[in-house]
């Protein structure tokens, strides 16, 4: 059966962002007016707090700046690390950087975890175990936690799988410079938006053209059909009509054509009259009546 840890929102958590930035803003406060060991100070507490994860306001401050070229130059390179680097450079050149304290450590695992969130939504063991440069699946998954509990990164451990799939990553600072690249990377999202929606304007006229050439047809369809009824209408009206004439016609011939017997069971017909002999007539007469005749 797999073995999922799914941490949801309404888990325990760090302040939130707004409270962070106020704790951040001030620490920047309370840097400006430092200098010296105090300036110094001011840093590793900016790196041991918990609930600060973005650094780019206090690196910007210019007495810190000025760290950058000095003695304390570690103090600099260590703060732009955590603002912009990964647990990986700094196990690659450690002593261009402070040594870090196990809370220092975790942090800085934590941020990575952040940078590998924000370029893949679903992250292989294998990576993470690789970047943050643990040996033990158990001792990653603690530290995946820690960062879920952290609040600056929400997902799901599949066990089984051994992978992390994120939900949401808190952002983090943006390089100097870094600000072009994005505008370049916006302006060709702009272009493609834009070729994207020519063609969509393109198959909508095709599309409107092709519904109004079918509608057209479908309306000379009808018109033919609509025509070719009347004639078929007409048609069947005058052969009924020439029908009925023809009937009338036949009927009256055969009635003047058709013989009729009378009376006596001698044939009649009106139309040609009584034609008999005189003898036939004086046989017709009456048995009873006197015959004047000799």
């Amino acid at each position: 059966m797999t073995q999922d840890i799914l941490m949801k929102n309404d888990e325990p958590t760090t302040p939130t962002n707004d409270a962070s930035r106020n704790q951040l803003n001030q620490y920047c406060a309370t840097a400006k007016a430092a200098s010296g060991t105090q300036l110094l100070d001011v840093v590793r507490q900016v790196l041991e707090a918990p609930a600060i994860y973005v650094f780019g306001e206090l690196l910007a401050l210019p007495n810190v700046q000025e760290l950058k070229n000095g003695p304390n130059e570690k103090y600099f390179n260590t703060l732009n690390l955590f603002a912009y680097g990964t647990y990986k450079q700094y196990r690659q050149k450690p002593d261009d950087y402070l040594d870090l304290t196990p809370t220092m450590q975790k942090k800085l695992q934590h941020l990575t975890i952040v940078t590998l969130a924000i370029k893949n939504k679903c992250i292989p063991y294998e990576v993470l175990l690789e970047e943050l440069e643990i040996n033990n699946v158990r001792h990653l998954e603690d530290v995946i936690i820690e960062a879920i509990y952290a609040d600056i990164i929400h997902g799901k451990l599949f066990q089984n799988n051994r992978f992390l799939e994120i939900d949401y990553a808190q952002g983090r600072d943006i390089p100097p410079g870094y600000t072009t690249k994005i505008a370049e990377t916006l302006e060709q999202w702009v272009e493609s938006c834009n070729t994207i929606s020519n063609c969509i304007d393109g198959q909508i006229t095709r599309a409107n053209y092709e519904k109004a050439k079918s509608l057209k047809n479908k309306e000379h369809i009808e018109e033919e059909i609509i025509n070719l009824k009347k004639v078929l209408k007409t048609q069947i009206s005058d052969n009924d009509d020439a029908m009925q004439i023809d009937t009338r016609e036949s009927s009256s011939m055969d009635i003047r054509r058709k013989p009729f017997k009378t009376k006596g069971g001698r044939l009649h017909n009106p139309s040609l009259g009584s034609h008999r002999s005189p003898a036939q007539k004086k046989s017709e007469a009456p048995s009873g009546s006197m015959n004047y005749l000799n």
